[in-house]
């Protein structure tokens, strides 16, 4: 890929791209970074596209939301231990834990994108579900209707 053809994808998509991420993440600076990353990763791998397969928008968003996954791996919340902890907890349950985190990681790729968004803003951002409709441009009981199918879908993910 030429300079002038990353220059031209870029300025095409640059402002959906940031625009998807800035719904997604709260934090301007994270999510500008995050958008350079995503066309650092789009140009480095663009010997790896094909065309025949996905459109390029279709291409770089999947390269986004792909990155927008991995934020939050990367950055989930941490929280502060009581001072007045004790060492009950068996190592088990940090594994144990760890491992449910894992496998809800994994169904949520499973789900549509859509889907995985609303569930994203609802116990990721704390957003409710009537934000979340306003956000996605959406009527409060459609989001109501995906946010349970989505529960229900998760489920069913994590149950096998």
């Amino acid at each position: 890929m030429t300079a002038a053809q990353q220059e031209e994808l870029y300025t095409q998509y640059r402002g959906k791209v940031l625009g998807y991420i800035r719904a997604r993440v709260n934090n301007r600076e994270d999510a500008e970074d995050l958008c350079q990353d995503v066309f650092v990763k789009v140009f480095r791998a663009a010997d790896r596209y094909d065309a025949e397969k996905s459109a390029p928008g279709t291409w770089i968003y999947a390269v986004t939301r792909n990155a927008v996954i991995d934020y939050f791996r990367k950055n989930r919340p941490a929280e502060e231990l009581p001072e007045d902890l004790t060492d009950d907890a068996l190592p088990e349950d940090a594994v144990m834990q760890t491992a449910l985190l894992d496998e809800l990681a994994a169904a949520l790729e499973q789900l549509p994108d859509e889907l995985t968004d609303i569930i994203v803003a609802r116990y990721y951002d704390r957003l409710p579900l009537t934000e979340i409709a306003e956000r996605m441009g959406l009527s409060y009981g459609a989001v109501k209707l995906r946010h349970q199918k989505a529960l229900l879908l998760l489920r069913t993910a994590m149950a096998t």
